[in-house]
């Protein structure tokens, strides 16, 4: 926005300093005025003829008074103009920083020592703040060209298809057609995720009474065949968790848990257990899975975008996108909730979520 320039903050407050000091001087010669010269008597022989009377204080002091004013005024201008500076320098360091990251480099930072006051705490919110847009900007770098590279891939390997296809036109049409079906099913289903977890990082949704125990059930129902396929047992306990949000977004996060859970589980006799339960005024989901032990490094970075780690890497039709868990904590944070993944000593991990209640 263009505005009409002004006077800097380090001139106003010169000025000010100046001006209260002309003023305290003023005040100091009216106290003289009213409790000194006022009582000295106001004739030409004066008191008793020997002190001097009021005329000639008056013409004696002025001069002196008009000096001293005009000193201070001089004083207060280039003390204030000094002072100003001084207190000013740390909200011009302040002033250089923002302009440095407003060109875009937000590895710049403040760092100002001293005493902890109200530039101190300024400075180090805005270095706060420096870091969060940095490691936000480069979150979603991150996300943008993995989103890219597990995009160009099925891209990728459909033109190879249809490459080959059109230089063998001998080649076994059915299983041609088969594998282009198969890798534009997970174009789709990397898109959809995509737009989801797009969705969740919005909060654009419509909010609602849902009850998670109910979303666990449809869930369990839903993914029964893949635990039965690979021989592992899945169970939905606890009660009622009313919560208050979106029922396809929470529904979403509910199978992305126990499917997450079943696929990163053990090769055969694995457990999985789905429990939802009401704590006070919020509603809690908890999933636990047996499976391969997680190095605790490797469970801090589970729910970042694409991240695979590589005790968890499938290579069967489950092998998912890398966005189970990302979109999990995407919609958990649209809830304002919380989400806790902890690994078992025994391996396999348990996720808690915990949810605002629903009225």
């Amino acid at each position: 926005m263009d505005r009409r320039p002004g006077l800097s903050a380090r001139l106003k407050l010169t000025l000010s300093y100046a001006g209260f000091l002309a003023v305290a001087g003023a005040l100091l010669l009216a106290v003289v005025w009213a409790y000194l010269l006022r009582y000295v008597p106001d004739n030409p022989q004066g008191l008793l003829g020997i002190s001097p009377n009021r005329y000639l204080l008056v013409h004696t002091f002025a001069p002196a008074a008009a000096v001293a004013m005009a000193f201070l005024l001089v004083f207060g201008l280039v003390g204030g103009w000094i002072l100003a500076g001084r207190m000013l320098a740390p909200l011009t360091r302040i002033r250089d920083a923002a302009r440095t990251a407003g060109t875009g480099s937000l590895s710049h930072r403040i760092r100002m020592t001293g005493r902890r006051d109200e530039f101190r705490e300024l400075s180090d919110a805005f270095d706060s703040m420096l870091g969060q847009l940095e490691s936000h900007v480069a979150e979603q770098q991150r996300f943008a060209a993995n989103a890219s590279h597990e995009l160009r891939t099925p891209l990728a390997i459909s033109r190879t298809l249809l490459d080959v296809a059109r230089k063998d036109p001998t080649r076994d049409r059915g299983e041609l057609i088969e594998r282009l079906y198969e890798v534009n099913t997970r174009a789709i289903d990397l898109t959809e995720a995509l737009l989801l977890l797009s969705r969740g990082d919005r909060g654009t949704f419509t909010r609602e009474g849902v009850d998670l125990s109910l979303l666990a059930e449809e869930a369990a129902e839903t993914l029964l065949p893949l635990a039965e396929q690979r021989r592992i047992t899945l169970d939905v306990t606890g009660g009622a968790a009313p919560a208050d949000g979106s029922a396809e977004l929470l529904s979403r996060m509910v199978t992305n848990l126990v499917q997450n859970s079943l696929v990163h589980n053990l090769p055969s006799g694995g457990a999985v257990t789905v429990h939802t339960e009401a704590e006070g005024d919020t509603s809690v989901l908890r999933v636990e899975n047996t499976g391969p032990a997680l190095p605790p490094e490797l469970v801090a970075t589970l729910t970042e975008p694409f991240r695979r780690g590589t005790e968890r890497v499938r290579t069967d039709e489950h092998a998912g996108v890398g966005l189970g868990l990302a979109i999990v904590q995407s919609v958990v944070r649209a809830h304002d909730g919380s989400l806790d993944l902890v690994p078992r000593p025994a391996g396999g991990l348990l996720v808690t979520v915990r949810l605002p209640a629903a009225p």
